[in-house]
């Protein structure tokens, strides 16, 4: 079974046809929705592709459990699912422009 503990490792799965394949079933099934927002009663759809213009990234599609720490679910449809850039952001804790949280509360001598 493949491991995918390193960015290296992690960069080469993401650009297989295999996971590219998969990826798009997902976001079909999904209806190119973030569902996320869905749970939340709000509604956040996938951009739409101009003529001539770079397709802007709105959705991306989320291993619930990671393939670093579950490398056998990796290509598991039933373990993905499509968000907004700020919900998988938020899963992430990769929140911008919101000051990080201190690691310990105590004071550092």
């Amino acid at each position: 079974m493949a491991e995918y503990k390193t960015d290296s490792q992690k960069k080469k799965f993401y650009r297989t046809g295999e996971w590219n394949k998969l990826r798009q079933q997902a976001l079909d099934r999904d209806n190119h929705e973030c569902q996320q927002c869905k749970r939340d009663g709000e509604v956040h759809v996938d951009s739409i592709k101009v003529q001539g213009e770079r397709k802007s990234v709105e959705l991306n599609v989320h291993h619930k459990y990671e393939i670093e720490h579950y490398p056998q679910l990796a290509l598991v449809l039933d373990n993905l699912e499509t968000l907004c850039l700020n919900c998988h952001n938020k899963i992430h804790d990769r929140v911008f422009g919101e000051p990080k949280k201190k690691r310990w509360d105590d004071e550092m001598w």
